[in-house]
């Protein structure tokens, strides 16, 4: 069994969360973490060879004894430690780890004196009051578990996969078809760039449909077959990710994206338009009677309804088919006018990779600029600088840039907004710094009133530029912030700051409907990687993705412009 980097990452941080839990020596727990990250953040596939195996311990934060481990992984598919802690330690216990309130400490706390197992029994004990009676545990802690519980059950990206995870699975299936099949697309969800991923839907054609279908399922990475069919049949995937294969005719093809991409919404709204003009409209095709009147193509199919192409992004029937019908959808912001990266981080903070190598990655992608944003000192988490650090950093930053011919790094901050809304950094520090990002990391659970006050007083500091990952959401861990967006826009634009929206996986925020109002705002948006490795650079693309389904265009997103213009937004 294959086995991606990011499942070799995964086996070694639940080693380390179940170790974490024993209480381990933490010296170990962290060489686990350190290495899990670091390999998710490659590029480079180490169970297919690409990394030779015995060079393993040249990788960054891989030493001999973790290189043993993955080469257990690469070799068996399994981590025999990690079976072992299994035995030891109930699986439900690593989901109340997951819990923000929670973490190893307390978890193993719960553990001991209640016998605390999954969240449904830490539910029930933090209903009872016995949580509370534990040591460590408030009224207040309580009653904040049992939110994030109510929040945990309640949200609509449980069961759905992030967008970056699907398609490591879905572009090495799509390339494994292409060798036996025509025309392969993924379609779904995934090819609307939505933030979660259901399943991997592919679409294909052939002229041996039972030759497909057996290709199909000769697949390595497939675990377990669910049906198999002359013209679809569907797996599970070793990662659990459900894919189904569609074959349809070649002269269908068209129609067979277009409904099998979706929305639902946009297809229901496509086959009322059908309706009006008396036409048919379905997987198959645009019928009139019996007569095919399109399907061959999707520009096809929106030429006969009347209708301008409609990108995949924009799907949702949030106003396209208006838009389509008058001749005014945008022309969205593609990857490549990208000109910079304006949040990564490097080893001075918490990043796994040297200012050096950062700067080397982001000039081999042809950025003209580059910021370093390593967090400022109240993350102590996270090593963040504080200003003798920092001072020390721009000084390094003026000798690199002085050697480099062909991309300027940018000296700059992710700076923390303190709980009044002041910044964690001196104004005689920040002034020095080409560009000010900020963001929220503590007292995420103010109320909307507190929240939106904070962050209007931040934007008054004279050296703001940009709000970081404005909402403050991880994709089915954490839910937003409660603020009022709306006049946090408003404020932003009067006052010449901007919002980013961040391309890590896990967060993509700002979400699609806060990029739309920003837009009908007249706010400019920021797109950041918020890379803490080379390879995470990489994430640029789902970051475009969300903004395109926010509907921005190139010049709507700051850092498509030259640092020359870029400069001039900044000052304010």
């Amino acid at each position: 069994m294959a086995l991606r980097n990011k499942e070799i990452a995964q086996k070694l941080t639940e080693t380390a969360d179940l170790l974490d839990i024993r209480d381990s020596n933490p010296h170990r727990i962290r060489s686990y973490r350190n290495a899990a990250r670091v390999i998710a953040g490659m590029t480079e596939d180490l169970s297919e060879g690409t990394v030779r195996k015995s060079k393993l311990e040249e990788i960054p934060e891989v030493g001999s004894s973790i290189a043993g481990k993955i080469r257990e992984i690469i070799n068996t598919g399994e981590l025999n430690q990690l079976k072992k802690l299994r035995k030891k330690v109930p699986s439900g216990l690593l989901q109340v780890m997951e819990l923000e309130q929670m973490g190893p400490e307390r978890t193993k706390s719960l553990y001991e004196e209640l016998g605390v197992k999954s969240i449904e029994e830490l539910e029930e004990a933090a209903r009872e009051g016995e949580v509370e009676q534990v040591s460590g545990f408030g009224k207040k802690t309580v009653e904040n578990i049992l939110e994030e519980i109510r929040a945990h059950e309640n949200n609509p990206a449980k069961g759905r996969h992030l967008l970056a995870d699907v398609e490591d699975e879905a572009e090495a299936l799509k390339t494994f078809l292409e060798k036996e099949l025509n025309n392969v697309v993924v379609a779904g969800s995934y090819r609307r760039s939505k933030s979660t991923v259901g399943d991997i839907d592919i679409l294909a054609t052939t002229k041996n449909a039972e030759k497909g279908m057996d290709h199909f399922t000769s697949y390595k990475r497939i675990s377990r077959l669910l049906s198999k069919g002359e013209t679809r049949s569907s797996v599970v995937l070793n990662s659990g990710l459900q894919a189904d294969l569609r074959i349809v005719k070649k002269r269908s093809h068209g129609a067979a994206l277009l409904y099998f991409t979706g929305s639902k919404e946009h297809s229901i709204a496509l086959r009322k338009i059908g309706q009006e003009k008396k036409l048919k409209v379905n997987e198959y095709g645009i019928f009139k009677g019996k007569k095919s009147e399109a399907a061959k193509t999707e520009k096809e199919m929106y030429r006969k309804l009347g209708l301008k192409y409609i990108e995949p992004e924009l799907r949702e029937n949030r106003g396209e088919i208006e838009a389509a019908r008058k001749n005014r959808l945008p022309e969205l912001v593609e990857l490549e006018d990208i000109r910079g990266d304006l949040q990564t981080h490097t080893t001075a903070s918490d990043g796994h990779h040297t200012l050096e190598d950062m700067v080397k990655a982001a000039a081999d992608l042809g950025y003209e600029y580059y910021a370093v944003t390593d967090h400022s000192k109240r993350v102590t988490m996270a090593n963040g600088l504080n200003e003798n650090r920092l001072a020390k950093q721009i000084e390094e930053i003026d000798k690199l840039n002085k050697k480099q011919k062909n991309i300027r790094i940018l000296k700059s901050t992710e700076v923390d907004i303190l709980k009044d809304g002041s910044l964690d950094l001196s104004d005689s520090i920040l002034k020095q710094l080409d560009v000010v990002v900020c963001s929220v990391h503590y007292n995420m659970k103010l109320s909307k009133k507190q929240q939106t006050k904070r962050i209007l007083r931040a934007m008054e500091n004279p050296f703001f530029n940009i709000l970081a990952h404005p909402t403050g959401r991880r994709i089915g861990v954490r839910d937003e912030m409660d603020l009022d967006m709306k006049e946090i826009m408003k404020e932003a634009k009067d006052k010449g700051c901007f919002l980013e929206i961040n391309a890590s996986p896990d967060r993509l925020d700002l979400e699609d409907h806060y990029i739309r109002m920003a837009k009908e705002t007249g706010l400019k948006l920021s797109i950041s990687t918020d890379a803490h490795s080379t390879g995470q650079l990489d994430n640029m693309k789902y970051g475009i993705g969300q903004a395109r389904r926010g509907w921005l265009e190139k010049d709507d997103v700051i850092n498509t412009h030259s640092w020359k213009k870029l400069n001039k937004l900044l000052a304010r």
